[in-house]
């Protein structure tokens, strides 16, 4: 299927267990915004602060260092090398487990710092830490989770890695409901509850995956034992996955800049800007889906040295998800009212919301294109031209935002800045891939 089978029903076949598993992020991005909404403007204010660093540990796992593990195993397999992909898996692991204790550690550490830095204060700052400091403790079951899944996918296999993230979903609704608001007998710890729900969901669902990667179900199944181990193997994910890792980091770079930007305008302004920008984090996961399926049917081709097929795949792949996040920009901006009047009634937060989406959705079908094309470039290992595509986008961010602050410009401005700087992202990623040497 991944090296002979027709290109658009072979990518949607993949794609679609991850959209449904990928839906569980809706539901509970939803969820948690709802719930935190019933605890106040500072709540909002503060998930808005913190919810960037801890969407980037999902995006550095799972997208970044995921990408890499399921490109590095697909072209492994797919040049027949069993052995090879094996030790690239057992590798990967061990990266997953050094990255999640340091980032714990990092955000423990200078969170409070961060979250000043971007215009944190009083109460606003308070709910942020609230949340980073109990939701830092479920960084290692993150990167584990997704680093197993990616191993799963880079054999062609999306259905149990979408079904442990579709009940890991459910799993956090419930328990950061239940802890949040204090359901039941239970004590309501408010925001610090609602983080909660992360850590004992990824818990379960990493172990779930690796039992079932070790237990001889899996297609590729995980051997553990020191001779795959060698600098070697790390290596071949480091080297891809170092770079591989900017694009996050300056994706949620571009993120942390903008929210700057808008908490100048204050804690309402903030808060809206957050409910706005939830859901064009949402929409990453429908390009992840898409992208994600690309990678072992672009590195499979690609260790079978098949570059036309690869590329087709790619131009495709891009193709579907553009379209799909364009579909999704144009009802969001045409009726933003479905999306936030789910989360408030206050009216300067909802209409900031309904401003930032009526904005910024010009920009969701070129952002998907960057996206996806970016995972694809991970299935066939080269991913410099999409990091430079990010780069481009923080830049004009950067040096826009300063221009803005410079001429006192409203918070209109601020959101025009960001449709621009994805539709830059996009038509630069695409660019970058057509002229990339592939193979």
């Amino acid at each position: 299927m991944l090296l002979s089978g027709a290109i658009l029903p072979t990518l949607l076949r993949l794609t679609l267990p991850n959209l449904i598993a990928l839906c569980s992020a809706t539901v509970v991005s939803i969820a948690e915004t709802i719930y935190v909404g019933s605890l106040g403007v500072a709540a909002l204010g503060g998930i808005a602060l913190a919810f960037p660093i801890f969407m980037l540990m999902q995006m550095l796992s799972a997208g970044a260092m995921g990408g890499t593990v399921s490109g590095a195993v697909s072209r492994a397999l797919g040049a027949g090398d069993r052995d090879r992909a094996q030790a690239l898996a057992l590798c990967s692991l061990v990266i997953a487990a050094i990255f999640g204790i340091i980032f714990t550690a990092a955000v423990l550490a200078f969170g409070p710092a961060i979250y000043r830095i971007l215009g944190g204060s009083g109460a606003v700052l308070d709910q942020a830490l609230a949340f980073s400091n109990v939701a830092a403790w479920a960084i290692v079951g993150i990167w584990l989770t997704n680093t197993l899944a990616s191993i799963a996918r880079g054999s062609g296999n999306m259905v149990v890695p979408a079904g442990t993230l579709l009940a890991a979903g459910l799993c956090q609704v419930v328990v950061g409901g239940v802890l949040g608001l204090g359901l039941g007998p239970l004590p309501r710890f408010g925001i610090a509850g609602v983080a909660a729900g992360q850590l004992v969901a990824f818990s379960f669902a990493g172990a779930f995956l690796l039992w079932h990667l070790r237990s001889g179900q899996a297609r590729l199944p995980l051997r553990v034992a020191s001779g795959l181990l060698s600098i070697e193997r790390f290596l071949d994910i480091l080297r891809i996955g170092a770079v591989a890792m900017l694009s996050p980091l300056l994706s949620v770079a571009a993120i942390l800049v903008l929210t700057g930007l808008v908490a100048r305008f204050g804690p309402q302004a903030l808060a809206g800007y957050g409910i706005g920008v939830r859901l064009e984090f949402l929409l990453i996961p429908i390009a992840f889906s898409v992208g994600v399926a690309s990678v072992p049917m672009v590195g499979t081709a690609i260790g079978a040295a098949n570059l036309h097929r690869a590329r087709k795949i790619a131009w495709t792949a891009g193709g579907v998800a553009a379209t799909a996040l364009g579909l999704l920009g144009m009802i969001a901006g045409s009726f933003p009212w479905l999306w936030v009047d789910l989360f408030t009634s206050v009216p300067v937060v909802r209409d900031t919301a309904y401003a930032y989406l009526q904005i910024a959705a010009f920009g969701f079908a070129f952002f998907g294109l960057g996206l996806c094309l970016y995972f694809a470039s991970q299935g066939a290992g080269r991913v410099g031209g999409a990091i430079i595509a990010q780069a481009l986008r923080l830049a004009v961010i950067i040096i826009g935002g300063a221009i803005l602050v410079e001429r006192s410009a409203p918070l209109s401005g601020v959101f025009a800045l960001s449709a621009g700087a994805m539709v830059l992202m996009g038509l630069a990623t695409a660019l970058f891939v057509r002229l990339s040497r592939w193979g």
